[in-house]
């Protein structure tokens, strides 16, 4: 008989609830990596949308030398049509293109409050799935106006909008998820991981747009959006909410042909029981037997010994019980847990400065280092890879030191003097504008990251609410829209500031770095003058 092959033995060695956590962090991943997928083709469209044409003022004047100033002969070369793409085609096309940016992340902030609220009262499956779905859609709507010759600023901003409110399904819906799969033990290195989603996304969606945004800008969100529309099939056929919800299957695996008989009777407190006993097959009844004991903690089982009445010597029991749901928790209830409003607010200002760089840094790249679109959003990919790598720092740290606020507040305080380095290295060649990419990616992105995965989760399932796992989403989407807040000013606010200079853009991000600090300084210091450590539950803080 031949050895097994080693990659087998691995293979066997997971069981099944293993396999299904498996499953859940790599669909997640997926499915969100798609949301981002499609948010990013806007920043990588807009020095299509609006281009340099100082080189065709230069081949416009060469022509008109050349025929002997015969003007009328030979119409402008750099017209708006062949130049840029109407409306933003005039000088205040930065106002403009922070108006969209705006009108998106404005709709997405407002729609975040209300869908946590809401995707706690609907099945997450289907709440995801129509959100993705219709996300598709509107992406390619608006591609599709490249296609149809649409120059109404109205219609981009309608389409921003509603793009904005449907995609505020995905946020809540996939860390409830992941939170209800993965507890506390080493959440901030798994959320760490699995958050790169929305660096792996950007850098997807740069690539992707980048490919056709010089011949077909329209492409460049067509694409993206039925990859959100085809994730959003998946989601409907293999997402599992929560281990919970496996029981009914195993139920049904008990059926007539397992010669199991069911029973039910009302236990205490009018909680419901499922009586389940194998009366034939006492190997099938041990082997059961066994996978329940496995399971116990996550499907909630129990052996209980046979009654005086039913004599069944090697016939194992087995109840299921079923407890009464908890209710959601109230959007003032889920503010009154502790860490809630400082975490929120110091996201606030950690996505304004993330946010700023998702949407404007192609086209600041652009400007400064006088690269074409294509260039320019294959080269700020950079600084969604430093972000992966700050994320996963970040959740690593926070779990080994078990402290996430100083992990948090230590990176904001080196981020905004690196900002500063930024702006002045970006000046001086290809070079060190990618080493400090990376360094702005990691230190950006790793409070962002940390906050919005492992601190919501933890939140969520704080010891103030005493097991109700259901106010999960509600927290999750109370710090995600508070952050939300801050990415629809960042880009607005960067489109006004740039008229003045790019100086003037980096000077906010630096100020809000430093404000998100600041709102952490409170926990920071509880988390210091705590005696004790807890790498496990890293967030052990007392009532205000």
């Amino acid at each position: 008989m031949a050895p097994v092959p080693p990659g087998i033995h691995l293979l066997v060695s997971f069981n099944r609830e293993q396999w299904y956590r498996a499953l859940t962090f790599t669909l997640t991943f997926l499915l969100y990596t798609s949301f981002h997928l499609s948010r990013k083709p806007i920043s990588i469209v807009k020095s299509e949308l609006h281009k340099n044409c100082s080189s065709a003022s230069e081949l416009a004047t060469v022509a008109l030398g050349s025929s002997g100033g015969h003007e009328a002969s030979l119409p402008s070369l750099h017209t708006d049509i062949e130049c840029s793409w109407k409306p933003f085609d005039k000088s205040n096309y930065k106002q403009l293109l922070g108006a969209m940016d705006y009108s998106f992340l404005c709709a997405y902030a407002i729609g975040m409050y209300l869908s946590g609220i809401i995707g706690e009262r609907l099945p997450i499956r289907l709440y995801l799935t129509v959100g993705m779905l219709t996300s598709g859609l509107f992406t390619c709507l608006f591609g599709l106006g490249y296609i149809y010759n649409i120059h109404s600023l109205g219609f981009y901003i309608f389409v921003q909008v509603a793009n904005g409110l449907v995609q505020t399904t995905g946020w809540p819906s996939v860390v409830t998820c992941i939170g209800n799969w993965f507890g506390k033990g080493r959440r901030g290195l798994i959320m760490g991981l699995w958050n790169s989603h929305t660096s792996v996304g950007n850098i997807l969606g740069s690539l992707i747009a980048g490919y056709w945004v010089s011949s077909n800008w329209g492409l460049s969100f067509i694409v993206p959006g039925l990859i959100i529309a085809a994730m959003g099939v998946i989601c409907f056929l293999f997402l599992i909410e929560h281990p919970n919800d496996l029981k009914g299957i195993y139920a049904q695996n008990l059926s007539p042909g397992n010669s199991v008989s069911a029973k039910s009777w009302n236990g205490a407190k009018g909680h419901s029981k499922l009586y389940l006993q194998y009366k034939d097959n006492k190997k099938q009844a041990y082997n059961f037997f066994k996978e329940c004991l496995q399971y116990r903690k996550s499907y909630d089982t129990e052996l209980l010994l046979p009654r005086d009445s039913v004599y069944v010597p090697a016939q194992p029991v087995v109840v299921v019980k079923s407890e009464s749901e908890p209710s959601a928790i109230s959007f003032m209830g889920a503010l009154r847990i502790p860490g809630v409003v400082e975490f929120s607010l110091c996201l606030l200002f950690a996505k304004l400065v993330s946010y700023t760089f998702l949407f404007w840094l192609p086209l600041y790249i652009t400007k400064a280092a006088h690269l074409d679109a294509k260039k320019a959003g294959d080269l700020s990919t950079l600084f969604d890879v430093g972000g992966i790598v700050g994320g996963i720092l970040a959740g690593v740290i926070s779990d080994k030191l078990g402290k996430r606020a100083t992990t948090c507040a230590v990176m904001l305080l080196l981020a905004a003097p690196t900002l500063y380095g930024f702006s002045m290295i970006s000046q001086f060649g290809l070079g060190p504008t990618i080493g400090m990419l990376l360094v702005c990616g990691g230190l950006v992105n790793g409070p962002y990251a940390l906050i919005t995965t492992a601190v919501s989760a933890d939140l969520g399932t704080h010891k103030s609410l005493k097991g109700n796992a259901r106010a999960l989403s509600t927290v999750t989407a109370i710090i995600d829209g508070t952050g939300s807040v801050g990415a629809a000013l960042g880009p607005l606010l960067a489109g006004l500031l740039s008229a003045g200079g790019w100086d003037q853009v980096f000077y906010m991000l630096m100020t809000a770095d430093f404000l998100a600090l600041l709102l952490l300084l409170r926990l920071v210091t509880k988390e210091l003058s705590s005696s004790k450590s807890h790498p496990v539950s890293a967030i052990e803080l007392k009532e205000h």
